[in-house]
């Protein structure tokens, strides 16, 4: 049998134009690897494993990363251990005549489709809607290389190439569209995915186990159709099947288009059913179908987590990309993931619906041989980008007593205040940083994932416990920060906080405090780099005003923002679409017009000068002159300095206008750069 032997490997942008420089040392290190390392992508790449046919084809939105974080190629992976001839058709062209859906023949199993690790619509718009300009899961950005919901277009054109064949859908795109949904892009009501894609079934969530059960099964000769029990999974019956005693019936589509509150009723029992260690079957009618959701499986075992990750990845882009950037990949090639599952229950967050709320953590056996499997990469020069996961500092997190937790439905565990049946405990990841550090050729293991600072503020009432998460955030801050530290307050509204979530600002102020005195003691002069949305349900421009004064007061300005992007089986979405609350099925106000929407997000900006008068004018429509002075005037100066900083600036206002009228076109942008220059040096003197 012939192999096709290659070298292969991928660097970061200042990398690849250090290649063009004479002085470029090729690393002695550097791994081989045969093209049949990758799973085959072409015709010839299966002729090359002398295979004459294939069991699995996989399609996916993305590029074909073999990397434990990008979903094909995990399952592809968890296929072939299994014994199966897979293959991956990664970002197929879906225009023309279909040729990269049909160079590889029909499997002898099933197809599976995965739009990719995220939603298309969020991949390709922003919060506005309108379309980006590049693609992170795409060789150098390329856009225009998978289409708008690429799980209903690929699997259309394979059931009309192969009407016979099993097409099962996966992915967070279909997994976040398992049910009657708001899509944001088309500002309606949408019934499963199901209804628009015509496959076979659907795996939602994360994929092994249920994609494991099914071929097993259909391996033993049980026929495709006949499999419909399959938990974590959900397909369409072509009837209004009979309900039965454990089952939880929804409101049908038609009657949520009707009536949104019962959409806001639906959602709630979706999410307690998400979040159950023993859930039940949920039934929903639409049209004269039903769409049938299985329950999910129970967290997995740290032996089955193990197994996913342990898999012979070659943790690199398929050789077919070779000198091409992946930007999703290049930020977390050096990265480990060491759990799934968060318990925070974030109303705006989708991991928790599509990992569970429980937490599966990998043995500190496994993630030790991964990190030492990233230290023998060629282009790996010793600092380790993230040791995390969804969240940074859940690992090992469990219940105290599981049977509590085997009766709970709560979507979070920290709020509305912390749980006292769970175990917070820092002493398991303080243990793996040690590990970690002591590996040859690690210099630095740095926390990219987002820190929850009301777990490590959280005070137990077992001593042991507090020490170790005293000791957890000064190490995190003397050794594993590369200079800022991002975390997530989100807001400092206490109703919005209360909506999404999160804790209360005041716990930030203490976090502050505390992140200061750790950063004097260890002689440091790191950041604190605080995340906030805006348009959140429940948000008003006054509290987005409060939100200024209160980061202005704090000295911060602010760069990690983001305006709220409704997406699909949220709690914070159902909010955004239906006006109330699931829960408590108060109403709940939502910015939802582009004008008021800007109109929020111009205060992450205040201290920038082109946006102070339409603060000043939208606050004065609000009436609201008190915010006015407590976010441009100092309150503390005296009533006099007041008065003449206020007539100083209309005066400064009258005069641009001024020169707005007098002056020609072109010399507008330089009257504004003197006003601008003007008021800094002015300021600059004051301070």
């Amino acid at each position: 049998m012939n192999r096709t032997k290659i070298s292969f490997t991928f660097r970061q942008k200042h990398d690849l134009k250090q290649k063009q420089n004479k002085n470029f040392i090729t690393f002695a290190n550097m791994k081989e690897y045969r093209l049949d390392n990758w799973l085959p992508t072409t015709k010839k790449e299966v002729e090359i494993r002398g295979w004459d046919y294939l069991d699995v084809i996989l399609f996916t939105g993305d590029a074909y990363v073999d990397h434990p974080s990008f979903g094909t190629a995990v399952l592809g992976r968890v296929l072939e251990a299994k014994g199966l001839r897979v293959a991956i058709v990664p970002q197929p062209d879906w225009r023309g005549d279909f040729r990269d859906f049909k160079k590889l023949g029909r499997p002898r199993l099933f197809f599976g489709v995965s739009a990719g690790a995220m939603d298309s619509m969020i991949n390709h718009y922003t919060a506005n809607k309108r379309l980006r300009s590049d693609d992170a899961y795409t060789p150098d950005r390329r856009p225009g290389m998978r289409p708008d919901y690429p799980s209903i277009v690929y699997t259309k054109i394979l059931k009309e190439l192969y009407p016979d064949v099993p097409v099962v859908l996966g992915g967070i795109e279909a997994s976040m569209r398992r049910l009657t949904h708001y899509d944001y892009w088309q500002d309606r009501l949408r019934p499963s995915i199901l209804m628009d894609s015509p496959a076979d079934l659907l795996i939602y969530g994360m994929g092994e186990l249920p994609i494991s059960s099914l071929v097993e099964r259909m391996v033993a000769g049980e026929p495709f159709n006949k499999i419909t029990n399959i938990k974590q999974t959900a397909y369409l019956a072509n009837e209004k099947i009979t309900v039965e005693a454990d089952d939880v019936k929804l409101y049908s589509f038609e009657e949520c288009l009707d009536d949104k509150l019962k959409q806001a009723k639906n959602y709630r029992h979706i999410e307690q059913e998400s979040n159950k260690i023993h859930a039940n079957r949920i039934i929903q009618y639409v049209e004269n179908k039903t769409i049938v959701v299985n329950p999910p499986y129970p967290p997995m075992t740290e032996e089955q987590l193990d197994g996913s990750f342990d898999l012979p990845y070659t943790r690199l882009p398929h050789p077919k990309y070779k000198n091409k950037i992946i930007p999703a990949y290049e930020a977390i090639k050096f990265s480990v993931n060491i759990h799934r599952g968060c318990f925070g229950g974030c109303s705006f967050c989708a991991i928790s619906a599509h990992q569970g709320k429980f937490i599966a953590s990998r043995s500190k056996e496994s993630i030790l041989k991964e990190v030492k499997a990233i230290t023998e990469m060629a282009d790996f020069k010793g600092t380790l980008s993230d040791l995390g996961g969804p969240s940074a500092n859940m690992y090992k997190m469990h219940g105290k007593d599981i049977s509590r937790c085997e009766d709970c439905k709560l979507a979070s565990c920290v709020d509305p205040v912390i749980c006292d049946n769970l175990d917070i405990d820092h002493a398991p990841l303080l243990d793996l940083y040690h590990a970690v550090d002591k590996i040859k050729g690690i210099k630095h293991s740095f926390i990219g994932s987002g820190i929850r600072y009301d777990l490590v503020m959280h005070r137990n009432e077992d001593n042991k416990r507090n020490i170790a998460s005293s000791q957890y955030i000064e190490e995190v801050i003397a050794k594993h920060v590369s200079g800022r530290l991002k975390i997530a307050p989100e807001n400092t509204s206490s109703n919005v906080l209360r909506l999404m979530r999160k804790p209360s600002f005041k716990l930030f102020y203490k976090f502050k405090k505390l992140f200061e005195q750790l950063n004097e003691k260890n002689g440091l002069r790191q950041q604190l780099i605080p995340y906030f949305i805006s348009s959140h349900p429940g948000c008003t421009e006054v509290d987005m005003a409060e939100l200024a004064i209160e980061t202005k007061n704090l000295h911060f300005h602010l760069e990690q923002i983001q305006d709220f992007t409704p997406t699909p089986m949220t709690n914070s979405t159902t909010m955004y679409y239906t006006g109330f609350n699931p829960y408590t099925l108060e109403k709940v106000y939502t910015a939802k017009d582009k004008e008021s929407k800007l109109a929020q997000r111009q205060y992450f900006f205040w201290y920038q000068y082109q946006y102070r008068d339409d603060i000043i004018r939208s606050l004065s429509k609000l009436k609201r002159r008190d915010l006015i002075d407590r976010l441009f005037f100092d309150p503390k100066s005296s009533s006099k300095n007041r008065t003449e900083k206020k007539n100083r600036i209309s005066r400064e206002d009258m005069n641009f206008e001024k020169g707005k009228r007098g002056f020609s076109k072109e010399n507008k942008k330089d009257f504004r750069k003197k006003e601008f220059h003007s008021k800094n040096k002015k300021y600059r003197k004051n301070k």
